[in-house]
């Protein structure tokens, strides 16, 4: 998660060149029979970090050594298309992932991952490349994402991004989306107050009609 204090993700980055990775391979739909978030770690990429015997496979990314412990992917466009599963986002952050960087998100797991507070950044394509080649090298590279300042660094790499202040508020003030509607109880509460005053017929009209109905 973000710093809450200074705001700032900073953490190895990760090249992940593939375009339109979904979410059923982000996260095989075989680890989606818990009913806990416990463990979705282990079905992290699993069919890409794993072969069939489920030995590592060298070649991925996560699997190499000098990527070990990353914590901000550099993906390709429209990274977690495909199914609307949040399991996609809760396994990334429990695998480490705080913060993904691409040129573009699937609409929905974009929500799910700004709702969980799962970091995501859009670049233009030609900033993603440049920072591709930056983690890509043979010497581990560090990003920093600063939620203040709103920028990348990595290396010779700098630029900025935007985020909706509703969202970057939420990352600041370590919120998720119910946090944040608990933060606002008293403004509820007063509305709540002021409506039921003003239509006093509405309140209560489930349990009325409830008990109307038991007694006839």
């Amino acid at each position: 998660m973000p710093d809450r204090d200074s705001g700032l993700i900073a953490a190895l980055g990760a090249p992940l060149p593939i375009g339109n990775l979904d979410t059923d391979q982000i996260m095989p739909k075989q680890f989606l029979r818990i009913i806990d978030k416990a463990g979705l770690d282990r079905g992290l990429f699993y069919d890409m970090r794993f072969d069939a015997q489920g030995e590592p496979r060298p070649g991925f990314v996560l699997n190499q050594p000098r990527y070990r412990g990353a914590g901000v992917l550099v993906a390709g466009p429209n990274f977690g298309c495909g199914s609307s599963r949040e399991h996609a986002v809760w396994g990334l952050q429990q695998a480490g992932i705080r913060a993904v960087i691409a040129p573009s998100f699937g609409e929905i797991f974009y929500s799910n991952a700004i709702n969980n507070r799962l970091l995501l950044v859009m670049l233009p394509q030609a900033e993603v490349d440049a920072l591709m080649a930056e983690v890509s090298g043979e010497a581990p590279v560090r990003i920093e994402l600063d939620l203040d300042a709103m920028t990348v660094r990595a290396g010779a790499f700098h630029t900025v991004f935007t985020l909706a202040e509703r969202h970057r508020k939420l990352f600041r003030q370590g919120l998720d989306m119910i946090g944040a509607t608990l933060s606002q109880q008293a403004r509820i509460a007063a509305f709540a107050q002021r409506h039921h005053r003003e239509q006093p017929w509405l309140q209560d009209v489930a349990a009325k009609t409830m008990a109307r109905l038991a007694a006839a």
